[in-house]
């Protein structure tokens, strides 16, 4: 600050003037984000030009007819390609419907590019780590610790034990709904999203499926975690108070077989929307209004990995929890409601 500049201050302070505020300079787009956008834009370009759109099934070189075999190129079914036919002989599985088809599809071959991506990213980023962390730690750790402080704030402190699990289930579910928003992902057969196809969504909930239940079976033991949906104990205070917790518990019996339902489909719905959507507007205008698209559907498809990381934890801690005093004091309120008295037994006063 120069002389002149500090004597005016001094003089605008003693006759009480404040000084005049400085003009503040506009808000300026930040060069990263440009760089960004025009790469996308970059991207999509040279995607649509390196890979030739061809009629579907059709031969190579012949002419695709712009919009209407664009867009029906960029519709892919629920089917996935197969990349490694175990049984060529066999009859071409169908489309849609349930079958059994030994093969290797372009979903599993692109999620087994997700997992050394990820896992080879980890590892060379915590190789020879350091107590003073260097940038590549840093970020592993401030990831780490931000998933394991949200996990433990949404389920409590028992969910400290399964935060890996947590962790793990919602970066890899991240990185295989993120992938298919990079070319050439989805624009040749033997890549595809891994999460738009319905066979893996199912896979992976299954396996939090078993997760859950065998960490029950593991903390309860196996008597103790049947008790929680055939609650026959609670025939010992009454016809009723036995048929209503029976009652609940198989309830929850069935709504523990919706879970991976709930847990593939909400997934496999989202995502495979999703790649719908992006490929009819990308083959509409290439480029420009993607770029806005893609960092909806970032944001979206980080959205449905977190939910189903979030639920497999949830889960977890559920299945780990005892109902067994709790399910007790439901059926002994159902039945004092029945007969008309104040929860615990008392007589409603008059």
């Amino acid at each position: 600050m120069s002389s002149e500049q500090v004597a005016t201050d001094v003089v605008a302070g003693a006759s009480g003037d404040a000084p005049a505020p400085e003009p503040k300079a506009g808000r300026r787009v930040s060069p990263r984000w440009i760089s960004l956008i025009l790469a996308v834009i970059l991207i999509d370009i040279v995607a649509f030009i390196a890979f030739p759109q061809t009629p579907r099934g059709g031969a190579t070189g012949e002419a695709c007819p712009f919009p209407a075999c664009f867009i029906q190129n960029s519709l892919e079914f629920p089917a996935p390609h197969s990349v490694i036919d175990f049984d060529p002989s066999a009859a071409a599985p169908p489309q849609v419907g349930v079958y059994f088809h030994p093969s290797i599809s372009n979903t599993i071959l692109t999620m087994w590019v997700v997992m050394a991506i990820v896992l080879g990213g980890a590892i060379l980023m915590v190789r020879g780590a350091k107590a003073i962390p260097g940038r590549a730690q840093n970020v592993i750790e401030t990831v780490y610790e931000f998933l394991s402080d949200f996990g433990v704030g949404i389920a409590g402190p028992e969910a400290r034990p399964y935060i890996p699990i947590f962790a793990a289930a919602f970066l890899l579910i991240l990185f295989d709904n993120w992938i298919g928003l990079v070319p050439p992902v989805g624009k040749i057969d033997l890549l595809r999203a891994p999460s738009s196809d319905v066979n893996i969504t199912i896979g992976m909930a299954l396996v939090s499926f078993s997760i859950f239940h065998i960490e029950g079976i593991r903390k309860l033991g196996l008597g103790g975690y049947l008790g929680k949906f055939f609650p026959l104990y609670e025939f010992r205070k009454g016809i009723g108070a036995g048929i209503l917790a029976l009652f609940v518990g198989l309830i929850e019996l069935m709504l523990e077989f919706v879970k991976p339902v709930t847990l593939s489909m909400r997934l496999f719905g989202n995502i495979y929307g999703g790649e719908v959507a992006l490929g009819v507007i990308t083959t509409l205008t290439v480029s420009l209004i993607p770029v806005l698209l893609i960092s909806l559907e970032l944001m979206l498809n980080a959205i449905q990995a977190l939910i189903f990381s979030v639920l497999t934890l949830i889960f977890i801690v559920l299945a780990i929890e005892s109902h067994h005093e709790e399910e007790g004091h439901v059926a002994e309120e159902a039945i004092d409601l029945i007969e008309g008295k104040e929860p615990g037994g008392l007589q409603p006063a008059h």
